[in-house]
């Protein structure tokens, strides 16, 4: 879709938006109704039209409550340290959330949500409705994938997916750090990754103290 449009239409993806500064004056076009889009189009419509355009919507969560912020009651519930492999981690681990925003709340402050984008054509983007927008910039919210192209080794299963137990694979010496959902919920969060990247740290010296030479018979200590 992206490739549809003019060359007149200014597109970045959220990975290199730093600030409305970024996009030319006019109407404005975020595509993604995650965190990242709903932040980005709050970001932009103090200064002009924005729209939203959300494929597939997400659990909204209030970010604080009883003035308390939201991690600190998961936290203390201990829901960010549930294993991916308990019960409770399997049905999260597949659920996005929305934290902090919501549609009603995106509406009331100006920006006008739209269904998916499903074509674009010079400026003319048209969403799943039928409903037609003509944009001036377009900001992909589209999310990310992990590229892990660079590793040449067999760890990998027919999915692409790292076969690992808590960043651990089968390859000596090979570990992986900040995966979604590694081992809890926090595995790719600043946080907590600081929990699996201890227990990676334990078994890196685990596996050097096994690997290490013993001095030779005799040898001065």
């Amino acid at each position: 879709m992206a490739a549809d449009l003019g060359d007149e239409v200014v597109q970045l993806h959220s990975s290199r938006y730093r600030s409305p500064d970024a996009l030319p004056e006019g109407v404005a076009l975020v595509v993604g109704g995650g965190n990242t889009g709903f932040q980005i189009a709050a970001e932009l419509v103090a200064t002009r039209e924005v729209h939203l355009s959300v494929g597939t919507r997400q659990m909204p969560l209030p970010q604080r409550l009883l003035g308390q912020d939201l991690f600190r009651y998961l936290e203390a519930t201990g829901l960010m340290r549930k294993p991916v492999t308990s019960r409770i981690g399997q049905r999260m681990k597949d659920r996005e959330t929305l934290i902090g925003s919501t549609p009603r709340r995106a509406r009331r402050q100006g920006i006008q949500v739209r269904p998916r984008a499903v074509a674009a054509h010079d400026r003319n983007v048209r969403f799943a409705d039928g409903a037609e927008v003509v944009v001036d910039a377009v900001v992909w919210a589209t999310g990310f994938r992990l590229d892990h192209s660079l590793v040449e080794l067999p760890v990998f299963d027919e999915r692409g997916e790292v076969i690992h137990e808590r960043g651990v694979t089968g390859v000596p010496g090979l570990y992986f750090l900040g995966l979604p959902w590694q081992h809890t919920r926090g595995s790719a969060l600043l946080g907590w990754v600081k929990d699996d990247a201890k227990y990676i740290a334990e078994r890196i010296g685990a596996f050097e103290r096994s690997h290490a030479v013993p001095p030779a018979s005799g040898a001065r200590r």
